[in-house]
């Protein structure tokens, strides 16, 4: 039988974590489920090819201008606040898309999914730190390890659920089936996590030009990066206008103000600005991967959207394979090393990509 402090150690720090991992869970789930199905709903909802994939991409483009301004709305709803209502506005934008009549609609209900959802996946991290303190902080980097090894999950689950619920039911059930644990996390938040207050003066203090600036920056620079191949990159005015006018004066916004949204000046350590840099590339790499595998074996070798699951579940059970490894050698090696041969070993998996054919 466990004690009273171990009970209450349960349902005041771990229980509350886990009902927040749950939720940072199928935000990332919800990117892979609909990976492997987008030629489904593509032929469901009467789309072009070209515009299929804007299912994904609005989603995106919400979600990295939204996650950006989950501390400040941290600060100013609280923790349990901002989590409740990402988690029932993921939920609500979920039966959304699932309702949706045409590509027009599904597009605009899965940008409100990202926006609505962002803030779930961020909060989670962070609040790891108030659950796990004083001398628990030793166990920290395990806990962080096991958050971190969610998102190798989703990779796994994702195509795989997403093409057997395509195929034995229809698309319209990869977003339904947000709506029951969308639900209990809505209802458990409030009830279990208390980390903060919230603090609305920080409204008055918000910089809401550089919030503006931020969100049509990075939509933009979306916009660049789907449409630049189309308008011939730089020859187009209106790429040129959205590369460098509106991305300019978001940083000179951040750069000059004294609070500004996102602290550019950051970027001046050299340690922090080389892991961005990393973090990056290795997202473009994982990314376009994840999104256009399933395009390529969906509308080039024609495989059913189970079938392109089981195609991508290598690239997610290497990653969950690879996270306890991780944590196992780190305690033992230089992290650099680590480093330098993941990313090796990284650049040697995406050139591999490249002798791909349609047979």
């Amino acid at each position: 039988m466990p004690t009273e402090p171990s009970r209450r150690s349960w349902l005041r720090e771990i229980f509350p974590f886990v009902v927040m991992c749950a939720g940072m869970f199928i935000a990332l789930l919800d990117i892979q489920i609909v990976a492997s199905s987008l030629p489904d709903i593509g032929g469901g909802l009467s789309a072009a090819q070209d515009q299929i994939g804007w299912v994904q991409t609005a989603y995106l483009i919400a979600e990295i201008i939204m996650i950006p301004l989950s501390g400040w709305l941290r600060r100013v709803f609280s923790t349990r606040w901002l989590f409740t209502v990402s988690a029932a506005g993921f939920t609500v934008a979920s039966v959304l898309c699932g309702l949706a009549w045409n590509i027009e609609s599904m597009i605009l209900f899965r940008a409100l999914q990202g926006m609505l959802g962002a803030s779930m996946i961020p909060t989670v991290f962070t609040s790891s730190f108030h659950y796990f303190q004083g001398p628990r902080r030793v166990y920290s980097a395990a806990v962080i390890g096991t958050i971190a090894s969610i998102a190798p999950i989703a990779p796994i689950l994702g195509p795989v659920i997403g093409g057997w619920i395509t195929d034995t039911l229809n698309w319209h059930w990869l977003f339904y089936i947000n709506l029951v644990p969308g639900i209990f996390i809505t209802l458990l938040v409030p009830l279990l996590v208390k980390i903060d207050k919230p603090d609305l003066a920080g409204l008055k203090e918000a910089d809401y030009p550089g919030i503006v600036l931020m969100a049509i920056g990075l939509g933009t620079l979306e916009y660049v990066l789907e449409d630049g191949a189309r308008w011939n990159w730089f020859d187009d005015r209106n790429i040129r206008i959205c590369a460098a006018v509106v991305g300019l004066l978001f940083v000179i916004r951040s750069l000059t103000f004294e609070r500004p949204v996102v602290a550019l000046r950051a970027l001046t350590n050299r340690n922090f600005a080389l892991g961005c840099l990393l973090s990056f590339i290795t997202g473009i790499g994982i990314f376009t991967t994840i999104y256009l595998t399933p395009l390529f074996l969906g509308y080039v070798r024609g495989f059913s959207a189970w079938q392109t699951g089981l195609a991508i579940f290598s690239t997610g059970a290497a990653s969950l394979v690879g996270v306890p490894v991780y944590i196992f050698l780190a305690r033992r090696l230089d992290t650099r090393w680590l480093m330098m041969f993941g990313l090796a070993s990284f650049g040697a998996a995406m050139g591999s990509y490249s002798f791909i054919t349609v047979l």
